[in-house]
């Protein structure tokens, strides 16, 4: 039996949906869609699973939403989707309805974006059939949690240049918040231009700290949360415990909700003794390969699978996930390149605590992936 979606969104929603496509292409360069009974999940993770993002529109976002059949999981190439809304501001003048259908007996995904003065542009998007993409974390295990409005972030986090790759979070008991551009240990930091600026606990809607912190994360993926929730006028909640593990960018409202999970920097101490505590794993020939990465950094459930994808879990301070079939690895199998992994820097697995370097390349610890300028 086949399966698929039909839905429609109309008015300000139109350019939510715009904005939420904009964020997932600072992620990854495909675009995850999967129709639920719940709502509509739209993931993107990029190449070396340091970064993750998951918008989930409800029922109530939409003016019709329709599931038929069973679940279906597909991908499609991100550029493909861009060029349907790659243009915001055309997007809220002109258009008035978008729709969205796809069916597995069909080999496309149709989005008919429907114009003033009666023009219909229809575009015909080729997917494939794929596995569900899940991340293994839980905000509700962070015990840091701190939240403000999107406009206060935005304005902090201005000061940066666009080429920046990483930014530095600083937080304290005291009601100190401090964010600074990050600098590699091999530069010389009394030649490097330093950025720094703080906030206050006043400024913050939520303030829970266990203890100083100080993490470090990807600007680039943040900035695209940034856009999208300072364009709804939704408050961020930033979830973290130290450095190393992922941090969770949360926006909930009525309609929707997105989280983008983060790799942080690991400190050197915290890195070898997570590494030299790491549970020894039985080998498993069903998951060698290519996709090594994938299943060590992700939840997958068939595409054929008749239940829906788990809600997904982490827990600290190393996650491991119950299921054998996803913690089937060995040391031998962890030593294998990423794609997209920058040079000299070596990238630790992001929902599990697997260390996988480059050959050749110094110890340096690097969780967050580097950002195109």
């Amino acid at each position: 039996m086949s399966a698929g979606v039909k839905c429609m969104v109309t008015g300000a929603n139109i350019k939510a949906l715009g904005r939420a496509i904009h964020s997932l292409s600072r992620i990854g360069e495909e675009l995850y869609f999967e129709p639920l009974d719940e709502g509509l999940c739209l993931r993107s993770v990029n190449s070396s699973r340091s970064a993750y993002a998951c918008f989930t529109l409800s029922p109530l976002f939409f003016y019709a939403y329709e599931t038929t059949g069973g679940t279906c999981h597909c991908k499609i190439y991100m550029k493909s989707v861009m060029s349907v809304f790659r243009s915001l501001p055309s997007l809220e003048k002109t258009v008035e309805g978008c729709s969205i259908k796809l069916n597995t007996a069909s080999s496309c995904l149709v989005i008919q974006l429907f114009c003033k003065y009666g023009v219909t542009k229809t575009h015909n998007l080729s997917y494939q059939e794929c596995e569900s993409l899940q991340a293994v974390y839980n905000p509700d295990s962070c015990p840091n949690v701190l939240q403000a409005q999107a406009r206060l972030l935005s304005d902090a986090v201005v000061h940066f240049p666009l080429t920046l790759a990483e930014v530095t979070l600083k937080a304290s008991p005291c009601g100190k918040v401090t964010l600074r551009n990050y600098v590699e240990e091999e530069l010389d930091a009394s030649k490097a231009m330093l950025t720094e600026l703080t906030l206050s606990r006043e400024e913050f809607l939520a303030y829970q700290l266990q203890d100083q912190r100080e993490i470090t994360f990807c600007l680039r993926e943040f900035r695209g949360l940034l856009a999208f929730a300072e364009s709804s006028s939704l408050p961020i909640s930033v979830h973290f415990d130290r450095a190393g593990c992922p941090v969770v960018f949360c926006v909930d409202d009525t309609v929707l909700e997105a989280h983008f999970v983060l790799a942080t920097l690991s400190d050197a101490d915290d890195a070898s003794q997570s590494q030299n505590n790491r549970p020894c794993l039985p080998n498993d020939d069903e998951f060698l390969g290519d996709d090594l990465d994938y299943m060590i950094a992700m939840e997958t459930t068939l595409a054929g699978a008749s239940s829906p994808p788990r809600s997904p879990t982490f827990s600290h301070p190393v996650p491991v996930h119950e299921e054998p079939a996803l913690t089937s690895e060995s040391e031998e199998e962890q030593e294998m390149e990423i794609p997209g992994t920058p040079p000299n820097k070596k990238f630790r697995s992001l929902f599990f605590d697997s260390v996988i370097p480059n050959s050749g390349q110094t110890n340096q610890e690097v969780l967050a992936e580097d950002s195109d300028g």
